[in-house]
Parts: C-alpha cells; structure tokens; sequence
C-alpha cells in the first residue's frame, strides 16, 4: 500500500507544480506603470501634508492628481497654488508655475502674489475710493497712491478653511470677510473651488454673497512659464489673447475709461505672437486688461493661448469673465529666489488673470462688478494644458 501511494504521489506532484506556477504566474504578472496610475487614480486620492503654520494655524498643502499623472498643488494659506506639473511633448514632466520651496517664500513682505487668490478687489482701484449707494469708501492705498488687489492684506495673506472633496477631484475653500475688512463694505462670503478634471484641466470655480452692496472682482494670480525652467523668461513663449480692445490707462495703470482698438497695435495678440516681438513698445512691459470677445455670458470661453515651443506645451485659458489681464512679471528683479534655486528675473513668469476690468466701480460704461444682498456672484476659469 505504501508503494502504491509513493507512486502516485510522485504521478500526480508534476501536476501539482504546474498548477501552483500557473497560479502564480497570473496573480503576479506585472502591471505597466499606466495600468498603475490609472488604477491608482481611478477614485481620486487628494494627498495631505503640513506645509507650515501661520499664526498658530496649520497651512496644509493638498496634491490634486488626474489619471494621465498631472499634479496640481494648493495651500490654504491665500489659496495659493503651489505647483502644476505637466508633461512636454516628449512625455517629460515640469513644474509650469513660479512659486517657492517653503511657506516662508510666501509669507515674505516681497512676494509679488505669486500662485494666489486675490480680492476682495483684484487689480487696481484709483485712489482706493468707490461710491455704494450715495455713500465714499476709502480703501488702503497700497500701489502708487491706488489700491491693488484687495488692499495691504487681501485674500492673499490669509488662511482659508479647505475641504477636501474626492469624489470630484476638488479641494473647497472658504473665507469670511468682515464688514469693513480693508475698508469695504458688507459681509462677504467666499468660496472657491479648485478641480483638476482627466482632460488635464485646473477649473476654479468661485461663489461669494454679500449682506451689503460691495464691489467684487477674484481671479488667481498664477505665474506660468512652460518651459518649466529651460527658459528663464516668458519673452519666447507664444501668446494669443481673443479680443479686438483693450483698456487703456494711464501712467499709473489706472483706466482712463476709453476702450481701444488693438489693430495695428502692440497689443493685437489675435493671431500668435511671441511676447517680445512687442514688449519693447509698451511703456513697463505688459500689464493689461484686454476687453474679451464673448458670445454666451456666463459661459467659459477661450480668452487665450499661451505656448512654448521649445516644449510643445500649451496652455488654454477659458472663462466666464468680460476681461482678461495679462502681466509679464515686469516688476521681478532676480531679488527672489524660488523654487529648485532659479532666480527669478524681469519676465520670469506670465499671469493670465481672469477677471473683470480695473476701477470699474469708477466707471459706469464698464461691466459692473458691484455684488448685492440677494445675488450671487459667480465665475469660472478653466486652464487646460495639452502639448502639439
């Protein structure tokens, strides 16, 4: 009996073996790091870490990611992004935003709004003074005597509150602004909502309400250079900005009222142009508001397209909003030093500010950003980036 079992034993172990290694081999076969990404992000994950504190408040930096591997950084600290990192059209990955290693970049006295929200108010106000309903408001005068993104504080030195939401890819954050804060009117309350979408799309989203009438105007004041570092300023990158007008302003940026042409102009990007082909005819380089062409109000619509050859990377700006201010880092002096060590010099950096016009609380025939009890003031602005 004990040779017959030994025989069979010894029959049926090859068998066996194959069995097992067939078993093995199938739960082992190895996944393509694709195959993992995309396994990875098929329910989005928003990584979480401890960037700093400020004021005994904890800044925390959220990593939004897409299946195709695109990374999009925020702190709560001024809703500032931090990073977006996208691929050349040789599949290489870079950062495409100016920004600094660590939180004390940001909270330095000299850091020119790089990667955050603005408002109450962004871009500039004459005078810092504005009439609601009969009454004067007098703002901080923080830029030439005018006042410039909100104020001496704004929404871009302060901490958020940010919520997490993984079922659409989007981190929430919220900011109360009292009556009175900086000087404007009305308690408002501000949401915005960043979202990176599978089509390696960054959509902001902003909500805000008022329980008394005050002007209103957000946008993001991202930097970008495509070249992720290759080049050190924007000066080569290709611009396209869809509008037939512009504001014009005086010495002082501040809008004179009058709504130019750009035909035959150094501000006619209606076909792509690289950026100093014409910078050396606008007095201090470009620091704009174009009047966009729209065709359905309330409906994100392409207002431009900034590219990089050397890269192939391109960058389509889409939004609801009547103007778009382009600014080409004029005023950066290589005094600041960002990430990875660069430099950053005059032209760094491009910001495609989304918005509506400067100082139109002090001009009836501009697009009204004054915000009422009752309403809701809305926007969105979607920066898609693909590569050709």
């Amino acid at each position: 009996m004990l040779k017959l079992l030994s025989k069979i034993f010894v029959l049926l172990l090859p068998l066996a073996l194959a069995l097992s290694s067939c078993g093995d081999q199938v739960s082992s076969t190895p996944q393509t790091p694709t195959d993992q990404t995309m396994k990875h992000h098929d329910t989005p994950h928003i990584k979480q870490e401890k960037f700093g504190s400020v004021d005994g408040q904890d800044i925390i930096q959220y990593t939004l990611s897409n299946p195709a591997g695109m990374e999009v950084k925020i702190i709560n600290y001024g809703g500032t992004l931090t990073s977006i990192m996208v691929p050349d059209s040789a599949g290489r990955w870079g950062d495409v935003l100016l920004g600094f290693d660590s939180l004390q970049g940001y909270l330095q006295k000299e850091n020119p709004y790089i990667g955050c929200l603005v408002g109450r108010y962004a871009n500039r106000i004459a005078n810092g003074k504005f009439t609601v309903n009969g009454k004067v408001y007098q703002l901080p005068l923080n830029n030439n005597g005018n006042s410039l993104h909100g104020g001496q504080k704004g929404f871009s030195r302060v901490v958020w509150t940010a919520k997490p939401l993984p079922e659409t890819n989007s981190v929430q954050l919220n900011y109360h602004s009292k009556d009175g804060e900086e000087g404007y009117p009305g308690s408002l309350n501000v949401q915005v909502v960043y979202t990176v979408t599978n089509v390696n799309e960054l959509k902001i989203e902003y909500l805000a309400t008022t329980d008394k009438g005050t002007p209103v105007n957000l946008t993001n004041h991202a930097y970008f250079n495509l070249s992720a570092g290759k080049d050190s300023t924007v000066l080569g990158h290709t611009l396209t900005v869809n509008a037939d007008h512009f504001t014009v302003v005086n010495d002082k940026q501040i809008p004179t009222g009058a709504l130019d042409s750009v035909k035959g102009t150094p501000m006619d990007f209606n076909q792509p142009l690289a950026i100093k082909t014409n910078i050396d005819k606008v007095p201090g380089g470009y620091d704009h508001n174009w009047a966009l062409r729209k065709s359905t109000p309330g409906e994100p619509e392409l207002a431009a397209t900034l590219y990089h050859q050397g890269t192939g990377r391109r960058l389509e700006v889409f939004t609801t909003e009547p103007g778009i201010q382009v600014y080409t880092g004029n005023f950066l002096d290589g005094s600041l030093t960002g990430k990875y060590g660069r430099k950053y010099v005059k032209h760094s950096g491009i910001c495609l500010e989304t918005q509506h016009f400067p100082d139109s609380p002090n001009h009836p025939s501009f697009p009204s950003t004054l915000l009422r009890p009752g309403e809701k003031y809305r926007q969105t602005t979607i920066y898609k980036f693909s590569t050709r």
